[in-house]
């Protein structure tokens, strides 16, 4: 993590002057860094192994989901992000869409700096699938035509996608065999969409000091998650049409509600439920590659899942 660090702030020079402070207000150490935790540990060759192109792709996926939390933020009209204001808040909502256009950019011009085009073939379809993903959650804000399977492919989509990937490279770049790589690709797809589930359950269910970010803002924005479809699941006819009328913004949202209701019918149990039966799943890919050195990495991060899912305390 620290020749992260120290790749991605050499990489501020070559941004022009006039946007160079801007993108460094991205590029912050305060981050989780999950994806280059996962090109690392899927590339895992012994403690003080440094790959040099393991922190090239970690940087590629870090500023690929820099980006999207730029243009995530705009269109929540979040104001904190990682304990501070917002880039659309800092700088306007114009000027941060074009910085997560430049970071996109930056991206895959870093990409296009390995000998083969594999690496930049990959991370380029990524990019448009996670893109697609939240053009296609955008576009059903307010909706109430989502469905599971809907929910599902969003988040497979827009989050899972990069998680994937990031275990994909950090495997293949380190020499893994195909079928060990596309295993540990598994593991980060699964782990991705638990980690989106577990995201959106903290929407509702998270302290906002603990995680850093504004939380409570899907149902203002319509946004429909797995705990609004456990929820709608559990209401009364009427109840339902009343929760409909607040996604559709047709009255005020009731949050206080809406988490009284999800305490009350088991929607933070149904969910939770999701998250852990994802990372079986995910845990359940690498069974065969025991032998792996990333395997007891990847595998402890499916227990730092489970804990924070454990940190979350139902509310009302």
């Amino acid at each position: 993590m620290a020749a992260l660090d120290r790749f991605l702030h050499h990489e501020l020079a070559t941004f022009e002057p006039e946007i160079r402070e801007m993108a460094d207000y991205c590029i912050d150490t305060s981050g989780k860094r999950i994806r280059p935790a996962l090109v690392f540990l899927s590339g895992w060759r012994g403690p003080g192994v440094i790959m040099p192109d393991l922190v090239r792709v970690a940087a590629v996926v870090e500023l690929v989901h820099l980006a999207t939390l730029v243009h995530d933020d705009i269109m929540d009209e979040a104001d904190v992000r990682r304990s501070r204001r917002t880039a659309a808040r800092e700088f306007g909502p114009v000027a941060a869409v074009l910085l997560g256009d430049a970071l996109f950019a930056h991206a895959l011009h870093l990409a296009t700096q390995f000998p083969t085009t594999e690496v930049c073939a990959a991370v380029s379809e990524s990019t448009r699938r996670v893109c697609a993903g939240e053009i296609v959650q955008t576009l059903r804000r307010g909706s109430l035509n989502i469905t599971l399977a809907d929910y599902q492919r969003i988040i497979d989509l827009k989050t899972a996608e990069l998680f994937r990937v990031s275990c994909y490279l950090g495997a293949k770049l380190s020499g893994a065999e195909p079928a060990c790589a596309e295993a540990v690709a598994r593991f980060g797809r699964h782990l991705g969409i638990g980690y989106q589930i577990y995201d959106d359950l903290a929407d509702y269910f998270g302290n906002e000091a603990r995680i850093g970010k504004t939380l409570g803002t899907d149902l203002a924005s319509g946004k429909i998650t797995l705990p609004l479809i456990k929820l709608s699941e559990r209401l009364s006819v009427l109840e339902r049409e009343a929760l409909s009328e607040e996604i559709t913004g047709k009255r005020p949202a009731q949050l206080a509600l809406r988490l009284q209701q999800m305490n009350d019918l088991g929607v933070f149990a149904a969910v939770t439920a999701s998250v852990h039966e994802e990372i079986a799943t995910a845990c359940a890919a690498l069974a065969p590659w025991a032998d792996f050195p990333a395997t007891p990495h990847l595998l402890a991060l499916g227990e730092v899942l489970r804990g924070q899912v454990a940190a979350l305390q139902i509310r009302g």
